[in-house]
């Protein structure tokens, strides 16, 4: 049952970039979705001055990938949208996602991660006494801010060879402009054990196998199981989120040496939800975004207006 009517489309704008690293496949499955269930969607890039986000319509993040080159201005937009109107996901979530430092919060309450050492821009670590004793053959070097894997690269290390050399001088030339992540490579992740677990509206609801990407690589999926045991791990990962009611999100795990699953990535922001792969998680996500309109108005939290919705006719 649709939201609107023909002669009352819902707005809704889907936020993306004015440039893209790479094609969003979800968008047009998720348009005509959309526009069958009775919204009118507008495709509009949160970095196109010309456009006018303070308008009062709902606005759901897609494929904004541009957003780690200007990460303080990407924050400011999602503040300045949510005080209008309903922002999925709101300023609070992106705040707290934009930034790998998060996988530190999410291992402090328990929840198993890749190994990580953050390093604060514009210090000067030596790689090799960073990672003495931890027995790290290979690593991957990345921005705590990246999508898309923008700046993510992998290196086979052995102190005085040439790959070591090209780590160093890429992790510094990382910290030369913002803070950045040092992690060993897993080798699950070759044998296609990296997986992304798409959760929509408070259900997991299909996977797909992940093939390792770096910086300037294409993604390269195909559907997957979910298991048990990365099941109950993905919803440890959202459980200990400290945020606000979640609408949808993407959980990469890979299972470590020893073979345990944990996460690598927790998507909360503007991830790819592979719409091609599971038709009813797109009808699950319009459904939702269908009721959230329709609810009450809540009270605005402090700082933005997460928890504001009503905004479909007769609704207040």
């Amino acid at each position: 049952m649709g939201i609107g009517c023909a002669r009352h489309p819902v707005p809704l704008r889907l936020a993306t970039a004015t440039v893209l690293p790479e094609p969003d496949l979800d968008e047009a499955p998720l348009v005509a979705a959309l526009r069958a269930a009775g919204f009118a969607p507008a495709v509009l890039a949160w970095d196109d001055p010309a456009v006018d986000w303070e308008a009062p319509v709902p606005t759901l993040i897609r494929s904004t990938w541009n957003y780690p080159h200007r990460p303080g201005a990407f924050l400011r937009w999602a503040r300045r949208v949510e005080r209008a109107a309903p922002l999925w996901h709101p300023a609070a979530v992106v705040r707290w996602n934009l930034h790998k430092r998060y996988l530190l919060e999410l291992q402090a309450r328990g929840v198993p991660v890749v190994p990580s050492v953050l390093l604060s821009r514009g210090c000067r670590p030596q790689l090799g006494e960073l990672l003495a004793g931890r027995g790290w053959n290979a690593v991957v070097i990345k921005p705590a801010v990246s999508a898309a894997s923008l700046g993510t690269r992998r290196f086979g290390l052995e102190s005085g060879s040439l790959a070591f050399e090209a780590a160093q001088a890429h992790l510094q030339a990382l910290l030369a402009r913002g803070d950045a992540l040092v992690q060993p490579y897993l080798p699950a992740v070759e044998r296609g054990g990296e997986r992304g677990l798409v959760w929509i509206d408070g259900e997991f609801t299909h996977a797909v196998y992940k093939a390792p990407r770096f910086a300037g690589e294409p993604e390269r999926t195909r559907p997957a199981a979910i298991e048990p045991a990365e099941r109950e791990l993905a919803a440890r990962a959202l459980a200990a989120v400290p945020a606000a009611e979640l609408l949808y999100a993407r959980v990469d795990l890979v299972r470590d040496e020893s073979g345990r699953p944990c996460v690598m990535e927790l998507e909360l922001i503007e991830p790819s939800l592979f719409f091609a792969a599971a038709p009813h998680a797109l009808e699950r996500l319009v459904r939702a975004l269908g009721a959230r309109l329709r609810r009450p108005p809540r009270a605005r939290p402090e700082g933005g207006a997460a928890g504001r919705s009503g905004y479909l006719p007769g609704s207040r």
